[in-house]
């Protein structure tokens, strides 16, 4: 996707499971659109739908789903504890990358208008779509919720942006406009005091604290309301609250990233909760975030750590670690990260196991033995990705992370590019196939059928190969986490190494069946020689890594 926009309603319905599925499947229905997330709460009896795509697909999945839930919903009987003023209570439009306000406004607006028209629900526009300056604020449109809003139809100044100033008594009304992106942001404290987050909450939050005298009592101002001090940063809403009966936590929404992220508010927290003497041990992201926030994390700390780092991936990583976003849970970026949630993987990577390993058992030569090894690197990858993490932050292994954090990076890269490799391997194979399928009848046809048959056996011998590398590299990771990794992890690292030899050893067989095809005799010379100097170089690093493996357990 160019232009992502992402979408976030709330439907008055959090029980009913046919109905949640029935939005779903409406915006599911939508080509172009990704249904990111589905969180149903039965106390709040609402469902909030993430869902992003270009432009006018997401504006044709949010009035499908719109006229689904309006249909389903009955207003009439809807009880929860959210606040809610309709069957579709808020429709926001929020830019991701690639699109502007002016665009989502503007979407919003055409939403407004066909919902009111076609659907015949009046239609608020709020936040950055608002015409009215007292209807930035959802709550302001909102008070009163559903039930209210018979008698604030009467009000002739509560008139809706699009529809009939009028009760719809199953539907109710809906709010829809622009907004930022909003990021829920928890961090960590190593305390049960729940009053320490909250005294760091009001510290960092934009409405700070009420003053108070000496005697505790709150000093009023001149217009009769409690005087504040303001807190450190403008755009953050913050409460303390527990996460369990031993953590504590600062509970943030941070309306604006591109002006105070995560990092701003993380290490500010960790200079509040050393005056208090207690340590910060991570964080924790509600919900989903943009990769762009991650990005400017990892940029601040490397730039603090005074490291070059320009790879996207391990600007991630390093963000992930240094936030702790994996203190209570492991942090998924295919699970957390918009823009990685939307990403396209080939067919294979993509595939369940159970069904990659049919497609493999088939009759079909591809996908076949390069696959598997493209397969077998990543998963040797992926072991010492997860030594890595084992080892990362524990205090015993303290004088050694700098060195695991650095191997986690190449790990982690290794593992994304095998990945990739899983597909492109049967590619190469798919391309070969149809190079013998072109036209023959004549000497021109012959001779640019012969040319595209010997550059697909070229191909099909280099993907390979570049699987072999990578699994060769591999070896290197799983060597320094065998010696300075996790030792209650070493045999992972000794599997790791296993199943990056038996990567390489198929990828290079790949690679040498076709080499008797092509005619190159220097190229097919230089292929030879990289399969030598790669079979001797990685039977050294194995049997390395096996004899550290084998003396320790």
């Amino acid at each position: 996707m160019k232009s992502i926009i992402e979408c976030v309603p709330n439907f008055s319905e959090g029980k009913d499971k046919a109905v949640i599925q029935a939005i779903a499947a409406a915006i599911q229905s939508v080509k172009g659109v990704k249904l990111l997330n589905i969180d149903p709460g039965e106390d709040f009896n609402r469902t909030v739908y993430t869902f992003v795509g270009e432009p006018e697909n997401v504006l044709e999945a949010a009035f499908q789903a719109a006229k689904v839930g309006v249909a389903l919903i009955d207003m009439r009987h809807h009880t929860g504890e959210h606040a809610r003023m309709g069957a579709l209570d808020v429709m926001p439009f929020i830019p991701i990358s690639g699109v502007t306000d002016k665009q989502c406004i503007s979407l919003s607006e055409q939403f407004g208008k066909r919902m009111a028209k076609d659907l015949g629900v009046p239609v608020f526009l709020y936040a950055k779509s608002a015409k009215r300056p007292d209807r930035i604020r959802l709550p302001d449109i909102r008070k009163g919720e559903y039930e209210a809003l018979e008698e604030k139809f009467k009000d002739l100044t509560f008139t809706p942006d699009y529809g009939e100033a009028r009760f719809v008594a199953k539907s109710g009304a809906t709010a829809t406009g622009c907004r930022d992106i909003l990021l829920a942001y928890n961090i960590n404290l190593a305390t049960s005091d729940k009053n320490i987050a909250s005294e760091i909450s009001g510290a960092i939050r934009t409405s700070g604290v009420i003053k108070k005298d000496k005697d505790g009592n709150k000093i009023i101002g001149s217009d009769g309301k409690p005087e504040r001090i303001p807190g450190r940063f403008k755009g953050v809403q913050a409460g303390g609250m527990m996460y369990n009966d031993d953590i504590a936590q600062v509970s943030m929404n941070l309306l604006n990233f591109r002006e105070v992220n995560l990092h701003d508010v993380y290490e500010a927290v960790k200079e509040e909760a050393a005056k208090h003497h207690v340590r910060v041990t991570g964080s924790e992201i509600v919900g989903l975030v943009p990769k762009e926030s991650l990005l400017l994390s990892g940029r601040f700390y490397a730039k603090r750590k005074k490291q070059k780092i320009e790879d996207e991936e391990e600007l991630i990583t390093l963000a992930i670690q240094e936030l702790g976003l994996s203190d209570l849970y492991t942090f998924d970026p295919k699970e957390k990260i918009i823009e990685v949630m939307i990403e396209e993987t080939g067919p294979l990577a993509s595939s369940s196991i159970t069904c990659f390993l049919s497609e493999l058992a088939s009759s079909s030569p591809a996908p076949g033995g390069g696959s598997v090894a493209a397969l077998s690197g990543a998963l040797g990858s992926a072991l010492s990705s997860m030594v890595c993490n084992l080892t990362l932050g524990k205090e015993k292994y303290k004088d050694v992370e700098a060195d695991i954090k650095n191997v986690f990076f190449t790990s982690e890269r290794l593992r994304k590019e095998l990945t990739r490799l899983i597909d492109e391997d049967t590619k190469a194979f798919n391309d070969v196939m149809k190079a013998f399928k072109m036209p023959k009848d004549t000497e021109s046809q012959k001779k640019h059928r012969s040319n595209a048959i010997q550059d697909g056996y070229k191909k099909a011998a280099l993907v390979p190969l570049r699987t072999a590398r990578l699994c060769s590299e591999v070896f290197d990771v799983a060597l320094v986490v065998a010696k300075k990794g996790n030792t209650n992890s070493i045999t992972d690292a000794g599997v790791a190494a296993l199943m990056a030899d038996a990567g390489l050893r198929s990828a290079l067989m790949n690679t040498r069946i076709n080499l008797s095809t092509i005619k190159d005799k220097e190229f097919v010379a230089q292929i030879n020689h990289d399969i030598l100097w790669l079979t001797k170089v990685s039977k050294d690093t194995l049997e390395e890594i096996l004899f550290i493996v084998n003396t320790m357990i």
